[in-house]
Order: structure tokens, then C-alpha cells, then sequence
């Protein structure tokens, strides 16, 4: 719960409340949007229909409007002249291409995160990777997506080196989608958290080279889980 300092607030500085109101609604939508084209219900390829949605959502179309922009932003939705807004449709050979830099990246990482990375932060690594498996378990497929990807974020950040971080949330981002059709079928999902039950042990160890080949190989094995779907 956020605290704030008790002030009095006449009718002249009503103004000064609404940039709260609108910001907690940008981010709501921005969250809900981004979570409709990870779980593929806004489809890569498909125009976002601003009309539509904004009846669907209960919102007006200047909030919507700035939210998809911000979608844009991330790399998710293209605004494309004369039609709007669509869905980012990546190919085969982009989505190979930004998980094999994804994968340089995070294997860079799990070794400085094993030389820098702080007894607190491995433990909130590890408080995440037991709540994933809860998530894995009740078989709640988006939640176990957003822990597994803040996850590998935390890695990232234990790093230290915030280029690396920048670099790594930009492709991460445009990725969302792609990794979490990774996740279909119990076949993959078992496999991809097998491959994370090795990463935190790698990681507690402080295993330079297992975590960086254990990081590595799951996001090589990302692209064989990923391939035909895309």
C-alpha cells in the first residue's frame, strides 16, 4: 500500500490528482493489451481494432490510443499507414536470430551473476523460482510465464551492468509471445522447467560455467521448442 503525506487539496489543485488516474489506467491497459497478445488473443499479423476494443474494455479511445503506442514502443504492435495498429508478426528467421543474441546475453550474465551477484538476490531468484513451480503445478500457464521471464530478468540484473539489462529487456520484450508458446504442451513446460530447476542450483552453487551452459542450452532448446509455431 502506498503512503501518502496528508495535504489539503482546494479545487485549484484538483489537476494534480489526475496524472495518478491516468497513469494507473495507462499501465492497466498496457498490462492487459500486452497480456491479450502473449496469450494470442490478439493474434500476430491482426489489426487492432480501436473501436472494438475500447467497447469491449470500457474505455475511450484516447487512453487505448496512447497504450498501443507504448506497444509500439516495446515492439509488439507496428503502426502501419493505412491500417493502424497490428500485431507484430515476427519470422521464423527474426525469432531464431534474437534468441540466439538472447542467448549470448543471458550466458554473459549467469557468469557475472555468479562472480557479483549479492546472497539477497540469489535468494529472490530462488523465492521466484519456488513460486513458479506453485504456478507450474496448479497448471496456471500466464502466471508461470511472468515469473519464469522475471526470472531470467533478475539474472540479468545481478549483473550489474546496466547496458547488458537494457539490451536483454529490449529483446525479451519483443519475445513474449514466442516464449510463451514455448510453454505448450506438458511435454515442452516439463522440459523448460527441468531446465530451471538446473539454472537455480547452478545459480546457488555459484557455478559460473554450469549456470552460463545451463542459461545457454535453455534458450537454444527455446528455439527447438518454439520453431514450428512460429
Amino acid at each position: 500500500m502506498v503512503r501518502m503525506n496528508s495535504v489539503n487539496v482546494g479545487a485549484g489543485d484538483v489537476s494534480s490528482v489526475a496524472p495518478l488516474q491516468r497513469t494507473a489506467l495507462h499501465d492497466t491497459l498496457v498490462n492487459h493489451l500486452r497480456d491479450m497478445i502473449i496469450e494470442g488473443n490478439l493474434a500476430p499479423g491482426s489489426r487492432i481494432h480501436e473501436g472494438q476494443l475500447g467497447e469491449q474494455l470500457g474505455v475511450s479511445r484516447t487512453p487505448l490510443r496512447e497504450a498501443i503506442k507504448y506497444l509500439a514502443s516495446e515492439g509488439l504492435v507496428e503502426l502501419v499507414p493505412s491500417r493502424g495498429a497490428v500485431v507484430k508478426r515476427f519470422s521464423p528467421k527474426d525469432v531464431e536470430d534474437m534468441l540466439t543474441v538472447l542467448q549470448s546475453m543471458e550466458e554473459l550474465a549467469g557468469r557475472l551473476a555468479c562472480e557479483v551477484g549479492s546472497a539477497e538476490e540469489i535468494a529472490h531468484v530462488r523465492a521466484l523460482h519456488d513460486e513458479m513451480l506453485d504456478k507450474y503445478r496448479s497448471g496456471d500457464r500466464l502466471n508461470y510465464y511472468k515469473l519464469n521471464q522475471a526470472i531470467h530478468t533478475a539474472i540479468v540484473q545481478m549483473a550489474h551492468n546496466a547496458t547488458l539489462s537494457n539490451m536483454h529487456t529490449t529483446l525479451q520484450t519483443r519475445l513474449k509471445r514466442i516464449r510463451f508458446v514455448g510453454h505448450e504442451g506438458p511435454e515442452k513446460w516439463a522440459a523448460a522447467v527441468a531446465e530451471h530447476e538446473e539454472m537455480i542450483v547452478a545459480l546457488e552453487q555459484r557455478n559460473k560455467p554450469a549456470l552460463s551452459e545451463a542459461l545457454g542450452r535453455h534458450l537454444k532448446n527455446a528455439w527447438e521448442r518454439v520453431k514450428d509455431g512460429v
